[in-house]
């Protein structure tokens, strides 16, 4: 499988930037690298343990900003990146928020089927 990138802009409190995401289907929530948060003057609402691929486990400050994009728009949790984490992530919290999912096969995001049961 390949990697999936798209553009977006991200913002909060009248302060934006445009950003590349990774798309990333295994990570549960976004993250933004740590210049990009800081110059958006994001600051943390809370902290969550997180795994990574390898089994470890990390803390991160969560906060939240608005995330829009061709293909929707809307409000969203956000990790705020460290010294390391050296790619913004776009992960599946954000993704469902905003109504679309990734097409494994073709690499591309496209609408989700919305279930109202």
């Amino acid at each position: 499988m390949g990697l999936v990138y798209v553009s977006g802009i991200v913002s909060h409190g009248g302060r934006e930037e445009e950003v590349e995401f990774l798309v990333d289907s295994g990570a549960t929530y976004s993250l933004l690298k740590k210049e990009v948060w800081q110059r958006l003057g994001l600051s943390p609402r809370r902290e969550a343990e997180f795994v990574l691929a390898d089994g470890t486990r990390v803390k991160r400050k969560i906060s939240e900003c608005y995330f829009r994009f061709p293909f929707g728009e809307g409000h969203s949790p956000v990790i705020l990146g460290e010294e390391g984490d050296d790619e913004n992530l776009l992960g599946v919290v954000t993704l469902e928020i905003l109504g679309v999912i990734l097409d494994p096969f073709k690499r591309e995001l496209r609408p989700a089927r919305l279930l109202l049961k």
